[in-house]
């Protein structure tokens, strides 16, 4: 069986420990050295951002998000095993673990590590399609003769590089398309290496929820739940033309990945039509502070993304979900595209403003599109209100000092509800 040390890199053909350096992290797989597609995924991102450049953290449990008011962004491992979830409320995540440390974001921060991230990615491949600041797809097909090496030891190498070099950690998925390699990356985290070859594909998807389809969200499981269909094994009892009747054109992508079929390329070139972030709250809320908090912090994010890839959006989106599982989206177009948090987040909240609140709400997004360079970007703010000059400098030089100060990073009051 074809063997590979993850921490020196050896590459061997029998059980047990590794030979050069007698790690027990070793990966072995029938198919370790045929397979190409990757998905690589930062363990608890931000966390780890905040954990490597604070020593002090390293050992603690640690949430990152707003005061007590506010909600859970993420958390690191210590505290997911206590229960702490993305969305949480913080009194809830403090409930559930009294001793964590709670830190507010540093997007800048993330934003750096991210970019150092996909430096090392663009080594091993030109065709790299990251998905969000901490996870991409990479096909090193062909990529052999160049390195010397095949995939599964370069992507080793790279996780190994993220560590010494950047001080973050990430896990891998490795299969031979798209879909798997995702579900790979998450089987074994953290410092996860996981494959999932041709051979065993059908044997190892038939026990599995359907949940572990990227994309089918609550509303879609309870549709298929109330069709029978919870496992692979179920979806698999259905041929082409029933799941088309039944599901449309999910349908047709329901058959394909029931069999572990998944035709997407990965793309570096496939334009990005917009960014966005949002979040499903663990209980429903009308809580007018809590929303606009979440508004800002979604404003930051997105913000943070347009000004990591120099992009600009003309079109400020916001998209609610009621309890009733209603979607409201509302949109605007800007006279100049932005990237800045400030005149996303006003023009979100008076989005929000128009709809009125028709809460208690579960979902809540925001998002920029028709993106453009961020040459075209306008950089003063609206120039009808007399503030936003001032904003939007101040907004510049919050990010400057961050830059260079990190972890004193600048928080805007609204940032902790």
């Amino acid at each position: 069986m074809p063997a590979l040390c993850r921490d020196c890199l050896t590459t061997f053909d029998h059980n047990g420990r590794c030979p050069t350096c007698r790690s027990p992290r070793v990966t072995r797989h029938a198919e370790l050295f045929d397979l190409s597609i990757a998905h690589m995924d930062c363990d608890a991102f931000y966390a780890s951002v905040e954990k490597r450049d604070n020593p002090d953290l390293q050992d603690k449990p640690v949430i990152i998000g707003g005061g007590r008011r506010g909600v859970v962004s993420t958390a690191c491992y210590v505290a997911r095993i206590k229960g702490v979830k993305s969305a949480m409320p913080m009194f809830q995540a403090l409930k559930l673990c009294p001793d964590a440390v709670v830190v507010r974001p540093r997007f800048d921060a993330y934003v750096e590590a991210s970019k150092a991230i996909r430096a090392l990615m663009d080594e091993l491949t030109p065709i790299v399609e990251p998905l969000s600041l901490d996870e991409a797809f990479m096909d090193l097909t062909g990529t052999a003769r160049l390195h010397g090496a095949p995939p599964a030891v370069m992507l080793a190498r790279l996780i190994k590089r993220m560590k010494d070099e950047i001080g973050l950690t990430g896990s891998i998925g490795l299969s031979h398309n798209k879909f798997l390699a995702k579900v790979a990356s998450d089987l074994d985290k953290p410092r996860g290496f996981s494959i999932i070859g041709k051979e065993e594909t059908t044997a190892f998807l038939r026990p599995k929820s359907v949940r572990l389809i990227w994309g089918i969200g609550p509303v879609a499981q309870e549709s298929m739940s109330s069709a029978g269909i919870r496992t692979f094994d179920d979806l698999l009892r259905w041929d082409r033309r029933e799941l088309h009747d039944r599901f449309g054109s999910m349908g047709e992508r329901l058959y394909s990945l029931a069999r572990g079929e998944d035709g997407r390329r990965i793309s570096s070139h496939t334009p990005v039509k917009g960014l966005s972030n949002e979040t499903t709250f663990n209980t429903d809320t009308a809580d007018i502070d809590i929303l606009d908090g979440h508004i800002w912090r979604m404003s930051e994010k997105v913000s943070a993304r347009a000004k990591a890839t120099n992009k600009a959006g003309r079109v400020v989106t916001l998209k609610l979900k009621s309890q009733d599982f209603k979607l409201i989206s509302k949109r605007t177009s800007l006279h100049h595209p932005t990237q800045l948090a400030d005149v996303i987040y006003r023009t979100a909240r008076g989005l929000f403003d128009q709809v009125g609140n028709k809460g208690p709400y579960r979902l809540l997004g925001v998002g920029i599109s028709q993106l453009t360079t961020d040459q075209e970007a306008d950089l003063e703010g609206d120039l009808l209100d007399p503030d936003a000059g001032k904003r939007a400098k101040a907004e510049e030089a919050a990010d400057r000092i961050r830059e260079k100060f990190g972890k004193d990073a600048i928080i805007k009051g609204r940032a902790l509800r």
